[in-house]
């Protein structure tokens, strides 16, 4: 297939520029014209997203997280600029250099401008591996989006991966532990994905300290998923507030998600869309409102995978005004080292 260009104007991914470059080649990579040049495992254009930096778009950490790990998998290089670029702090901060850090070791990646406070990445994967990584944040940075990242990565390994997450196990504006294991879990496991989550000490704002034991088990291939329901409220307490309104606040968040008469909640809606990307065959998710997370990652997902979705507004007996059904035909990637 010959090269081509196709230029996207990204603007639900607000604060970072992301340059992505598939071709065949001798397996080096090459930097021209400011764009990355790499060999894949994909077979697929030239893509070149284009976004606008904007303030307190909470986008960042999510666009990070999501072309890191197809990045690791499809074995195709990107860089990422412009990381963050509208905030009063731009650039990388520990939790997302924890990530990238954690994705590159998992596949023994050449990975640049690793700092923090640094605006512009690159990625260069090799081949996937599995043994023990660990990874810490040094600060209260939520390790369940540390797991979001690294997970994907470690189910294309050629044996299981053991992850040791230090750092936030509770944390504001991030997945409780708890949300992770009994929501997310058994909702990927439907997918066919195997994991353990031995939490060894929680973690809290501002210390840290936590730590959690992940054993994930490779596959040869995620199955599609269009099954299942599981809903969670949580709410963390803090000083000064009465326990009967972190109590309100957690009905509250569960109620919400009920009354869209929906399957998935508004914070598993984007988790699931790149298990959704690379699976092979047809996954769908009733969800209520589509949160700017899901427009992201099916946005990057698009892009580094040949995945495609859609998503429509569902109009049965049962459905809400804001009911909506997300559809992916998966890539089917296949695990290579298995």
């Amino acid at each position: 297939m010959d090269s081509a260009a196709v230029e996207i104007d990204g603007s639900v991914m607000e604060g970072v520029s992301i340059h992505f470059n598939y071709q065949r080649n001798n397996g080096k990579a090459a930097e021209a014209n400011g764009e990355l040049a790499a060999s894949s495992r994909l077979s697929a254009p030239l893509v070149r997203l284009l976004s606008h930096p904007a303030v307190g778009s909470p986008q960042g950490g999510q666009i990070l997280r999501v072309s890191a790990a197809l990045s690791c998998i499809t074995g195709s290089a990107i860089k990422i600029i412009k990381i963050r670029a509208g905030r009063s702090t731009p650039g990388l901060r520990p939790q997302h250099l924890t990530g990238l850090q954690l994705v590159s070791d998992l596949c023994s990646g050449s990975l640049q401008g690793a700092s923090i406070g640094s605006t512009d990445i690159s990625l260069t994967p090799g081949k996937v591996r599995s043994g023990n990584h660990t990874a810490d944040t040094q600060t209260a940075g939520s390790v369940c989006l540390l797991l979001q990242a690294a997970l994907p990565c470690a189910l294309y390994a050629d044996a299981a991966s053991q992850l040791l997450l230090k750092g936030g196990t509770n944390a504001e504006m991030a997945p409780q532990i708890d949300y992770t294991v009994k929501v997310f879990k058994p909702v990927v496991e439907r997918f066919g994905v195997h994991f353990d989550c031995d939490i060894r000490m929680r973690g809290y704002y501002p210390k840290g300290g936590g730590e959690v034991a992940v054993t994930a088990q490779p596959l040869k291939e995620l199955q599609p998923s269009s099954t299942g329901c599981l809903f969670a409220g949580s709410a963390l307490g803090k000083k000064g507030v009465y326990a009967d309104k972190v109590g309100i606040e957690a009905a509250e968040m569960l109620l919400r998600n009920l009354r869209h008469n929906g399957c998935v909640d508004e914070f598993l809606q984007d988790q699931l869309i790149i298990f959704m990307a690379l699976a092979k065959g047809t996954s769908r998710i009733r969800t209520g409102a589509v949160t700017l997370h899901t427009q992201t990652a099916i946005h990057v997902a698009e892009q580094l995978t040949q995945a495609k979705f859609t998503i429509t507004k569902s109009e049965d007996e049962l459905s809400s005004s804001v009911t909506y059904i997300i559809e992916c035909q998966g890539s089917g990637v296949v695990n290579p080292n298995l």
